[in-house]
């Protein structure tokens, strides 16, 4: 059985996500005291008792999400004798968790990849207006339609493809008229729905380019190691290697699509049969049942997740 380990992004966190690994599991518990350490803070008293509303500001999120999913995998490498070199073909994560996915193959350190993702998550807040840019999900029109969509309605702002989630779930991003336009041209267009997303920043775009710029300077004095499993980058939708290639891809990435349909179809047209997503929620499970449905998706993101993955790699 091939197997990919994927790791979530923005919107699936929740208080007390993480908690219950970090009482039970001391390993999981050292992953949470050392991102607090790597950014001089308690991240995971927001993390477990929040408020919500201090969870979900994006330089908070973006790290907490890393040290949940970490955790688990961490409670996976020593409870149910988990190597990524040796059982996965592949590891990929959606916007923020493809930092996640480094951390998990080795290619960044956990301290480095948690102020990495602190100074993310502010370079984005910093870089628009606050009320200037929006997203919004388009659902039930195919990439190409909502691309010709955005183009139209972009009438000299800005537009932009931000997520290619899933079939029928394209995610776009700009300026908030623009985007509004959008909104009212898929309607007209046969959407299903347009639903505009609850977001600090218009992730994805190019009204963030200062964020890219900053990135590129933040990865340039981190050391970045070769991954023990291939990275399936959110900018190409296929396999990179090297240090240099995940530079330039994670800054790319701060304005380019996230391309996860086509990276999930690749892996399965590659072979993967099963797809496990690490850390909080079950979202990108979901996906997977839109994108490729010969692909099994399970989750693992509290106590007794990680016993069933146990007992089914005894049996495979």
């Amino acid at each position: 059985m091939s197997i990919a380990f994927v790791f979530p992004g923005q919107g699936s966190q929740a208080v007390g996500m993480g908690k219950a690994l970090a009482d039970q599991f001391p390993v999981a518990r050292a992953v949470f005291e050392e991102v607090d350490a790597a950014l001089g803070e308690k991240l995971s008293a927001v993390m477990w008792d929040g408020p919500i509303e201090t969870l979900t500001l994006t330089a908070n999120t973006q790290p907490a999400l890393m040290a949940a999913s970490l955790a688990a995998l961490r409670v996976l490498e020593a409870e149910a004798g988990l190597d990524l070199a040796r059982d996965a073909a592949f590891v990929a994560g959606h916007s923020l968790g493809e930092y996640s996915a480094l951390a998990a193959a080795g290619s960044l350190s956990i301290a480095d990849t948690a102020r990495l993702l602190r100074l993310r998550g502010t370079a984005m807040q910093a870089a628009t207006p606050v009320g200037t840019g929006a997203m919004a999900a388009i659902l039930g029109l195919d990439f190409d339609k909502v691309a010709a969509i955005a183009a139209e309605a972009a009438q000299g702002e800005v537009c932009d493809i931000a997520n290619d989630n899933a079939p029928g779930q394209v995610v776009v991003s700009g300026n908030a008229v623009a985007v509004e336009r959008a909104c009212e041209i898929a309607k007209r267009e046969g959407a299903s729905r347009a639903i505009p997303l609850t977001v600090s920043a218009p992730f994805h775009c190019r009204l963030i380019a200062s964020a890219a710029d900053a990135m590129r300077d933040a990865l340039a004095g981190v050391e970045v190691q070769a991954p023990r499993v291939p990275l399936v980058a959110n900018v190409t939708a296929a396999p990179v290697n090297t240090p240099e290639e995940i530079r330039a891809l994670l800054v790319q990435q701060v304005t380019s699509t996230v391309r996860w349909r086509e990276s999930v179809a690749f892996m399965a047209e590659q072979g993967v049969s099963r797809l496990v997503e690490v850390g909080t929620g079950k979202v990108l499970s979901g996906l997977t049942k839109r994108i490729a449905r010969q692909v099994a998706a399970t989750s693992v993101g509290a106590p007794e997740d990680v016993a069933a993955y146990a007992a089914s790699a005894a049996q495979a």
